[in-house]
């Protein structure tokens, strides 16, 4: 519901709103192209985000590997007595 009191001020935000928007022959178009240019793509940008994580992620699936393969728990009798109630 618009107000029916005159403005002031004479401003009004929509039309600034409006008149803010892009330009139509923005003169700094070509000079900000090549910030999405080959090196710079929204992939290549992302790719780089974590680096090392792909040979970290690797390194933790083998050694999880290793661990079910090799390093099985003994059962020497060091589990007994460690249940409720044994301080």
């Amino acid at each position: 519901m618009p107000s029916s009191r005159p403005n002031l001020t004479g401003f009004d935000p929509r039309k600034f709103a409006a008149a803010s928007g892009q330009p139509a022959n923005d003169p700094w178009a070509r000079h900000e192209a090549w910030r999405y240019t080959e090196p710079f793509t929204r992939w290549n940008r992302f790719k780089g985000l974590f680096p090392g994580f792909g040979i970290g992620l690797g390194a933790f699936a083998g050694y999880l590997v290793y661990e079910q393969i090799f390093m099985k728990k003994s059962s020497h009798g060091h589990e007994e007595g460690h249940g409720e109630g044994h301080n």
